[in-house]
């Protein structure tokens, strides 16, 4: 991995921002459409609002989420709708969201259809993602009913995925998806992650997930 530090959060944001608005503007240089990929969650959140005002051609931007809680878009907890408020919104919203959750009663039920809409977007050309303080990435937890399988070299695009501490099933992308990422992007903040992506790089993925997509990736970290 390749490690950037920020004196302060906000230089993070913006110069994450920038960074991203780079890398898919080469990516756009080289293909008709790219595939952005990013994280769920309130981290990423300002950062999404400075790229969401930048001028690209966002009509040739597919944009899919890591994961998503298999909860209604009405849910305090869906990532669609926090992504929908954030970063596809300005400018951003001319790109194209490829759903990740669908109104089927459980991730199992509908599986097929989304993992068929997903596989012409891939490989992703640029990645966002985070991580937790267990390691975990997108959802694929330490301990979780099918890490074994999201972590297996043939492993399927999606898989739902059930963990300890997870209070809904999850819809995540496996670890060859994220991995094969042409650019990798981690946003951490804080102590406690910085100490705990270090400990990554000497474990394995079963132990600390994050570790299956270090190798090449470039961090963004400030306290």
């Amino acid at each position: 991995m390749n490690w950037n530090e920020y004196p302060d959060r906000d230089m993070l944001f913006m110069s994450l921002a920038d960074t991203l608005a780079a890398a898919l503007t080469s990516a756009l240089h080289a293909k008709d459409r790219v595939t952005f990929a990013v994280p769920g969650g309130t981290s990423p959140g300002p950062v999404f609002d400075a790229l969401s005002q930048v001028h690209l051609p966002w009509d040739r931007v597919d944009v899919m989420l890591t994961d998503e809680r298999w909860v209604p878009e009405t849910s305090d907890r869906s990532n669609t709708a926090l992504l929908r408020r954030t970063l596809l919104k300005g400018t951003a919203a001319a790109a194209t969201l490829i759903p990740l959750i669908s109104d089927a009663l459980a991730p199992e039920d509908d599986l097929e259809a989304l993992t068929t809409a997903i596989k012409p977007h891939l490989p992703i050309d640029v990645l966002l993602i985070g991580m937790g303080a267990d390691m975990h990435t997108a959802s694929l937890f330490p301990g979780a009913d099918r890490l074994a399988e999201g972590l297996s070299p043939d492993a399927p695009i999606l898989l739902p995925m059930r963990a300890p501490g997870a209070p809904e099933p999850r819809m995540t992308l496996t670890a060859p998806v994220l991995s094969g990422a042409l650019s990798t992007h981690i946003l951490i903040m804080g102590d406690e992650k910085k100490a705990a992506i270090r400990r990554a790089a000497d474990l394995t993925p079963t132990e600390a997930p994050v570790a299956c997509i270090l190798d090449g990736a470039q961090v963004h970290y400030a306290d």
